[in-house]
């Protein structure tokens, strides 16, 4: 999907491929350094990882992808779906791995990149609930998923540690059946 925006700003949303790692690479070491609450995984565990392995990690096949925003050429946001593979969970999945560069926040990619996200796991066969985890304290975060339908039915305290405190989450699911 490409469309125009503010004065002539072209944003793209799109699932990405392997020939995106690069670009992913570099953004989800940003957010792993600025935001790093928000993310399970750490900077340090993360920079050791090779380029390859993130080709692997966004290579999309019919139980995950990543979906892109870009500015013209250049990737400032991303989001992930991940599907549950047990016989008895497969029904559901896991919207991870959030991130949209700081500038870009307030302008409407993110939703985007939502929305197309949730556009695809409706293409899934079989998928009838998206699930996600965002800390408590991010607020912002927090409206930003309930904005889409999504809504908490859990949270669980100290889901985080970062090696000096806890961070609790709260857990939210968007039922597509109902939408």
């Amino acid at each position: 999907m490409m469309r125009e925006k503010n004065g002539g700003l072209i944003i793209n949303i799109r699932v990405l491929d392997t020939d995106d790692a690069k670009q992913y690479l570099l953004l989800r070491l940003e957010g792993l350094k600025t935001d790093p609450s928000a993310f399970g995984s750490t900077y340090a565990r993360e920079i050791e990882l090779s380029l390859t392995d993130f080709e692997q990690r966004i290579e999309a096949s019919d139980t995950q992808f990543t979906v892109g925003g870009f500015d013209g050429a250049e990737l400032v946001c991303t989001a992930a779906f991940i599907r549950s593979q047990g016989v008895k969970s497969k029904h559901k999945g896991s919207l991870v791995a959030m991130y949209c560069k700081s500038e870009y926040r307030g302008t409407g990619i993110a939703k985007e990149v939502v929305l197309h996200l949730i556009d695809q796991v409706r293409g899934l066969d079989g998928v009838e609930n998206i699930n996600l985890s965002v800390v408590t304290e991010n607020i912002r975060a927090l409206a930003f998923y309930e904005s889409f339908g999504f809504e908490i039915y859990g949270t669980e305290p100290k889901a985080m540690f970062d090696g000096e405190r806890y961070y609790d989450e709260h857990l939210m699911s968007l039922n597509l059946k109902d939408r």
